[in-house]
């Protein structure tokens, strides 16, 4: 066959445009390359990685704060509110777009600020507080909100914990009237949401506390709902996509299938007509050259009882990809069956290209309260290692449970944090604090992994003790990526708790157990009841699906290095500073920590875990740090929880 010069020419510009597409799409996975930080993890692959490298491990130590910007809620008057306003929590990550950041304060205020002097531009004020309590236990807080640009509009959109989706015009902070009149409202459609109807809590039915991501023209959001409920009929929390102009509804994924949809059958007995949750309250991520995003999906309700939902309840603890463009599923791998242990999926799963036996994958990594890691095919979702089906313990069930026989165990990697109670964890600093220790535990139920909640019983059980507890293990800290060295980097504690579960009087709930609180696990003397560390940071080398290594986050650990029993006793690495995000750059692994004299920025050698510098904080971080450039300067934000009024604190080296 003849092929002309035109026909080679458009083949040529054809071959182009598809690089072209597949290389934007491959930077999607591996950082921030042009000293932005457009979403809330960096890129939509949520690496946290900055290809600046301006800061160093040689000069580290020279930060020093160039502008402080106080949170816009410490402003409002709260007098005639109706109810205690809490505005301390600020968790919020800024975005940087063209010399501007775009922060969200703890009451979900958005404000455009100057990212070279820290001036307000403008700031926007949804009022989250006029309805009602904050949706979930943890206070009034979000995390970061999304932007969107064609080249001529510029959006930035934010989901609010009182449950409506606003779309601001990113030059002035003014509503975008075109997209759905103003804004969308959340509960619109969903079954057993009423906008005005509060729960037993005071708060609304449904909300965000974590940012809406945008893949294409698509906005997707997810939504939470109270973590502690009294009666089984929840609202259940379906993902939707939204066209970025106009706030139309365009798909909705149903976390909980309705009847004839694949998974309805994991839904015993027709639970699925009352079950609620099995959500995303994290955030979450996509791969924009596929055009898919990845759902780390929460436990269905209740956390911990499932008596009343038999089966293994898809799509609930589950890593679902769906076609962003029409919100079809994909692929879905279920990382707990019949959760009642509250190991909800906390983090956005983090995108990487890794190498295995030679084979370049396309991988995602979801982290788990539970300790794990799944490393699936982002594609395909088939496990990059064999994850079986494992048996795990089912005596001791509460009345009326039916546990899932098995659980899927990774394979590779192996876990970051302690796993299930074992004698071998407990305190052993000396002989009479092992022993108080050892009847401490005694006083519990425990057992392995995956031991089920027992009824807490006054003077007979103080419930059942699990390790990891509710909080992780991980959490919504998530992990960051080495995209040049396929590393995975870990933040994790290990801390335990038992759920406090009893009955209650029908007309109080219709749930045969409630759970009314997480108990704190104490030890003896004030002292905890596990052996350090506990906070570590593990790096693992995803090409092999081994550690490389885990150190403890901190040296000290106030209730123990202070502790007078423990004068003149050599202690090992306490890990007491704490779990917080990491931040990624070519040379370093930066994250905030707490220390004995309050807290600090510290920056760590990448392949050895080594501590290298620090850098005071005035106040505990609150969220994630940040890094972007201007000028050819590089800079470091994040949020801390100054009292009585959080802060944006941004650093870099003296001119």
């Amino acid at each position: 066959m003849k092929t002309t010069r035109t026909s080679k020419t458009r083949a040529r510009l054809a071959l182009a445009v598809t690089l072209c597409s597949l290389s934007l799409g491959v930077l999607a996975q591996h950082g921030v390359t042009d000293g932005q930080w457009p979403t809330y993890g960096g890129d939509a692959g949520s690496t946290k990685y900055t290809r600046l490298d301006q800061i160093n491990a040689a000069n580290f130590a020279q930060l020093t704060p160039q502008w402080r910007w106080q949170s816009l809620d410490g402003a409002l008057d709260l007098s005639n509110v109706g109810q205690e306003v809490s505005f301390g929590r600020m968790q919020g990550t800024p975005l940087m777009v063209n010399g501007v950041l775009y922060m969200i304060t703890s009451l979900n205020q958005v404000a455009a600020i100057d990212a070279r002097t820290g001036a307000t531009l403008w700031q926007f004020n949804p009022q989250i507080y006029l309805s009602g309590a904050p949706v979930g236990a943890l206070g009034f807080h979000q995390r970061g909100v999304a932007y969107w640009s064609d080249g001529q509009q510029k959006r930035v959109l934010v989901a609010t914990q009182d449950g409506y989706v606003y779309s601001l015009n990113a030059e002035d902070g003014s509503v975008d009237m075109n997209f759905a009149n103003g804004r969308v409202d959340m509960t619109d459609g969903i079954p057993r949401a009423v906008r005005g109807e509060l729960d037993w809590q005071g708060a609304p039915p449904l909300g965000a506390v974590s940012p809406p991501i945008v893949v294409g023209d698509i906005l997707v959001v997810s939504q939470i709902t109270s973590n502690r409920p009294r009666f089984k009929e929840r609202p259940p929390l379906w993902i939707r996509g939204y066209d970025i102009r106009t706030g139309a509804l365009v798909w909705t994924f149903h976390t909980i299938p309705l009847e004839g949809e694949v998974g309805n059958e994991t839904w015993e007995d027709d639970s699925w007509r009352t079950a609620g949750n099995a959500g995303v309250w994290s955030m979450m991520s996509a791969d924009l050259e596929l055009g898919y995003v990845y759902l780390p999906t929460e436990a269905a309700t209740d956390d911990f009882y499932g008596g009343h939902r038999p089966g293994d309840n898809l799509f609930s603890e589950s890593i679902v990809a769906l076609d962003a463009r029409t919100g079809e599923r994909v692929w879905h791998f279920q990382t707990v069956h019949h959760g009642v242990w509250d190991f909800d999926n906390p983090a956005a799963p983090n995108l990487l290209d890794i190498t295995v036996d030679g084979r370049v994958i396309k991988a995602v990594a979801q982290v788990t309260k539970q300790g794990f890691t799944y490393v699936l095919d982002r594609e395909t979702g088939e496990p990059v290692w064999p994850i079986p089906e494992t048996p795990v313990p089912q005596d001791g069930a509460l009345p009326g449970e039916r546990l899932s026989p098995t659980q899927p165990i990774p394979s590779k990697p192996p876990a970051f944090a302690r796993q299930g109670m074992e004698r071998d964890f407990l305190i052993d600093f000396t002989p009479e604090l092992r022993a108080e220790a050892e009847a401490i535990l005694q006083e519990y139920t425990w057992g392995p992994l995956f031991t089920p909640p027992s009824e807490t019983i006054q003077g007979v059980n103080r419930g059942t003790l699990m390790l990891p507890g509710a909080g992780g293990g991980a959490n919504w800290h998530g992990a960051g990526v080495d995209p040049e060295h396929n590393i995975l980097f870990v933040p994790s504690t290990d801390s335990p708790n038992a759920p406090l579960i009893t009955t209650l009087d029908p007309s109080e709930s219709n749930f045969a157990y409630v759970r009314l609180s997480n108990q704190s696990v104490r030890g003896p003397r004030g002292l905890p009841l596990l052996k350090p560390p506990y906070a570590t940071i593990t790096a693992f080398d995803m090409n092999t699906g081994e550690i490389l290594w885990q150190v403890a986050n901190g040296d000290d650990f106030a209730p123990v290095t202070n502790h007078p029993d423990l004068a003149g006793i050599e202690l090992p690495p306490l890990g007491g500073g704490g779990k917080h995000p990491v931040l990624v750059t070519p040379t370093l692994l930066i994250h905030a920590q707490t220390t004995l004299d309050g807290a600090a920025l510290v920056a760590r050698d990448k392949f050895t875990g080594e501590q290298l510098a620090s850098v005071p904080l005035p106040a505990n971080a609150g969220g994630a740090p940040m890094s972007y450039s201007l000028d050819g300067r590089q800079y470091i934000a994040l949020s801390i929880l100054t009292n009585p009024v959080p802060e944006l604190l941004v650093l870099a080296l003296p001119e």
